[in-house]
């Protein structure tokens, strides 16, 4: 049977993209073959990573979120700063934090692992850390080189307040290419 790479995500409203494409613009330096950049476009929430799943699995996922977000009523976060998974000095991921009722989407997001439990699917062990990745850092980049990057992210401020308004939340396919992944929404779960 087919499968389908996919996980749940909340959308990101298109200013907030511009604001995160221009951020990007500033981190960018000449010569990063190692630094490998979030297209801006695709940039999302994501809430559960669900891997490669078989077709007939959409309606029962779909169920799962609209049973998660039933308990939810729509809330807001906001942009905070930047900031880098694990630190600064040894960085995999370039990342934008969030903000606002963060309460919420924490308990949405807990809600959303017991919903999919009941369907099988293994529940995530580490902590839920909302945030909006910008870059993944690969293995070939040097120590000096991180530990530099980490220089210009800590000098670089992102003073764009950028508030999103949850109202929703969608099972997302992603299809991997030599280009980077597409995007394109198969369902969606209203927040109440």
């Amino acid at each position: 049977m087919k499968t389908i790479r996919t996980f749940i995500a909340i959308e990101l409203p298109d200013e907030l993209k511009q604001q995160l494409t221009e951020l990007q613009r500033k981190l960018m330096t000449d010569n990063q073959p190692g630094i490998k950049w979030v297209n801006p476009n695709g940039i999302h929430l994501t809430l559960k990573f669900l891997g490669n799943i078989r077709e007939n699995y959409i309606g029962g996922i779909t169920e799962a979120m609209t049973e998660a977000t039933a308990q939810i009523s729509p809330f807001f976060l906001e942009t905070t700063k930047i900031g880098a998974f694990p630190n600064l000095k040894w960085i995999q991921v370039i990342w934008v934090g969030l903000g606002g009722e963060i309460d919420k989407l924490i308990r949405l997001q807990h809600l959303i692992e017991i919903s999919l439990k009941k369907l099988g699917f293994k529940t995530e062990q580490r902590p839920f850390k909302p945030h909006l990745t910008l870059a993944r850092i690969g293995r070939e980049v040097s120590l000096v080189e991180r530990q530099q990057l980490g220089e210009l992210i800590a000098a670089t401020t992102f003073d764009h307040y950028s508030r999103i308004i949850v109202n929703n939340i969608n099972l997302v396919k992603s299809k991997l290419t030599r280009k980077g992944a597409l995007y394109s929404r198969i369902s969606s779960a209203n927040l109440f």
